[in-house]
């Protein structure tokens, strides 16, 4: 990056808004320029992260407030509103880009050319063809970026994530306690569509219904565990693929994004779109692997259990068998995680 590009902007500071982490609490910050990063501090001047201003991305392209990213695989956000220090970040990241080395021509034509290889299939196979190349060769890191698109855009509909810290740690213990979950991010939502949303990147969204109106923690738990089966199914990246079409999963292959607008009508979809059927037998075996009954979630699905009687007359684990995934106090945190 050019000394002249950054030069101008040593003295500039601004307020902003970083969120740590998906789904993280809000940290009203300062913001400021360093010698080669992007100083984020809190209230008392104590540097809370350093972004290297050479990898900051932008998040959402000509909307206001700005949202920045240290980098396209991060977790973290920042959002600016002030126009200053946005059109600053924009000038240092076109300066960054402009003298970016040009010698990945070749790579890019071969990479083109693969392309063109793949759309052909398409016109040979179907788009599915298609569909299925992008979801075998998308990087994690992509996949981790595209679901943080579709989960802030599902918080501008069915709010923020819900957050608290004994909340936090209870939601960890629940997710500790069921196989198949680990390496995936829990989050509660304040509204929902009734089931569990599972995004790409291993999101797995819960509606704080489904622990504000029950006892204990088996219904959650039922949610969560329907989710993977479903999530086998049809995994996540695969049904947002197939919404979008040949020509948006084409622009995914050639430059690792998709479309905002794209991101937000599928977060549309999720919340009024029925859940997926699921295969008793499969849910079942998931309850048996976690040692719990399925009668509290049937129940919750249909208080006369008249449509869940498949589940309950094949449940393996009678309810004075079923483990106890979360003592009282730790269940009431999360019941007022949303609170």
């Amino acid at each position: 990056m050019s000394k002249t590009a950054l030069s101008q902007y040593t003295r500039l500071e601004s307020l902003g808004v970083w969120t740590p982490e998906p789904g993280g609490r809000k940290v009203n910050v300062l913001v400021s320029f360093g010698a080669a990063t992007l100083v984020i501090s809190d209230q008392r001047d104590h540097p809370l992260s350093h972004w290297s201003l050479a990898a900051v991305v932008r998040v959402n392209p000509g909307e206001r407030p700005a949202l920045f990213a240290p980098s396209a695989a991060a977790a973290e956000l920042l959002e600016i509103e002030d126009p200053d220090m946005i059109a600053a970040l924009e000038t240092v990241r076109k300066a960054v880009l402009r003298g970016t080395p040009r010698g990945g021509r070749l790579r890019r034509t071969i990479a083109a050319l693969l392309v063109l290889a793949v759309a052909v299939g398409v016109f040979a196979f179907g788009p599915n063809a298609l569909v299925r190349h992008a979801e075998r060769t998308l990087p994690d890191a992509a996949r981790a970026e595209i679901g943080a698109g579709v989960l802030q855009a599902l918080h501008r509909v069915a709010g923020a994530g819900c957050t608290s810290p004994e909340g936090d740690v209870a939601l960890q213990m629940l997710q500790e306690e069921l196989p198949g979950l680990e390496g995936q991010r829990l989050q509660v939502l304040p509204q929902g569509p009734g089931h569990v949303l599972t995004l790409p990147g291993g999101w797995f969204l819960l509606e704080r219904r489904m622990v504000e109106e029950f006892d204990t923690a088996e219904v959650a738990a039922g949610h969560l565990l329907a989710a993977q089966v479903r999530k086998e199914d049809i995994p996540p990246l695969r049904a947002l693929l197939e919404e979008a079409g040949s020509l948006a999963v084409l622009q995914l292959l050639t430059t690792g994004q998709l479309p905002p607008d794209l991101l937000r009508s599928h977060a549309e979809t999720l919340m009024r779109a029925p859940p997926a059927t699921v295969q008793e037998a499969a849910l079942l075996q998931r309850f048996a692997e976690a040692g719990i009954t399925a009668r509290p979630y049937a129940f919750a699905l249909d208080i006369t259990g008249e449509t869940t009687l498949g589940l309950i007359e094949a449940d393996s684990v009678r309810p004075d068998q079923s483990r106890r995934l979360l003592r009282d106090r730790d269940w009431l945190a999360l019941q007022g995680i949303c609170e």
